[in-house]
């Protein structure tokens, strides 16, 4: 039977794989990484395959899936493989006291990706909590321990892993704190949903539950059943500008060290595609979900030619309507738009 990207990555589209490794464990993914390295075989690594697409050609060279599962606990650290689902990561903190991850309860993937794409959600970043990792360098095929400000954090979503294949994340570690508070919550919508004042604390484990049940309510929890969910989370970046169009005037603005942050679900349905756009367009099998603009779904029999052209369609409207051009915030590989 051959194993397609379709059956890999939660967009569910891509071709066929050529050489699929799983290793189990640091040491043979460690090993597994060695062993590329003397091949003339491409490589591509990935996780849990929710931040990833890849073309209807497949790739066919080498995957190596980690599958790495080794988890520790010690006092305010956890150690985390790179491949240990990362909201597993999530509730053995927040059962062992510890808090600082509970507002990134329900994002998919392993815990590797997380220092990638600096991933964050409701006022935290991994970069707040992250103290070092451990990364194979795939040009001297030296295994290094990394602090966490080589990473190259920064500006929304950055790091100087995003978008090179040098090195490869083996394993995480973070320093949190032994609380029975969360950090104060910024967001209103999770603030409300707490019933606290926006500035206010929580338990983490009522963060937690409130967190998941506002990701769930935008299609953000991974549901086999819900076609809302067969996406990669938000495909576009939120743009960083040094300066603003006129024509984005009315856009809400955030700070960010490299210029103003625009949201970026705020410019598509301001651009005309409202949540749920996309059925009536192109072959209906790709639309935006109904319960969020950032993400593109498939709607089920989607290919990754049908997922590119359309959000080549919302990032044209988007720059037409506000002269500001998206690009994406997953990984594309053997595809573009």
């Amino acid at each position: 039977m051959t194993i397609t990207f379709a059956d890999l990555t939660t967009m569910r589209v891509g071709g066929p794989v050529g050489r699929l490794l799983v290793p189990e464990s640091m040491s043979q993914l460690v090993d597994a990484l060695h062993e590329s390295a003397g091949s003339d075989d491409p490589l591509l690594v990935m996780g849990g395959g929710s931040n990833l697409v890849v073309g209807d050609i497949g790739w066919h060279g080498t995957v190596i899936k980690v599958g790495s599962s080794e988890l520790d606990v010690d006092g305010e650290r956890v150690t985390a493989a790179a491949g240990v689902d990362w909201d597993h990561v999530v509730r053995v903190s927040l059962d062992q006291g510890l808090a600082g991850l509970e507002a990134l309860s329900g994002i998919p993937g392993a815990a590797g990706g997380t220092p990638v794409q600096n991933v964050g959600a409701f006022g935290t970043v991994t970069s707040d909590v992250l103290e070092s990792l451990l990364v194979f360098d795939r040009t001297t095929g030296d295994l290094e321990r990394w602090p966490a400000d080589r990473c190259g954090f920064g500006s929304h979503r950055q790091s100087v892993f995003k978008r090179s294949d040098r090195w490869v994340v083996v394993e995480v570690t973070f320093r949190l704190r032994r609380s029975e508070q969360s950090r104060a919550i910024e967001y209103a919508d999770l603030a409300n949903r707490l019933g606290i004042e926006v500035g206010g604390t929580a338990a983490p484990a009522d963060v937690r539950q409130a967190v998941l049940e506002l990701r769930r309510s935008r299609g953000m929890v991974l549901d086999p059943r819900d076609h809302d969910t067969w996406s990669v989370g938000s495909f576009f970046v939120n743009p960083v500008l040094a300066d603003v169009p006129e024509r984005a005037a009315e856009c809400p603005r955030y700070f960010d060290v490299k210029g103003t942050k625009l949201p970026a679900a705020w410019l598509i349905e301001r651009s005309g595609f409202p949540r749920g756009y996309g059925r009536e367009w192109g072959n209906g099998t790709v639309s935006l979900s109904t319960r969020h603009a950032l993400s593109v779904t498939n709607r089920g029999g989607a290919t990754a030619s049908d997922v590119m052209k359309f959000a080549a369609h919302i990032r044209d409207g988007v720059e037409a309507r506000f002269g500001i051009r998206l690009g994406p915030e997953c990984d594309l590989v053997n595809c573009s738009f």
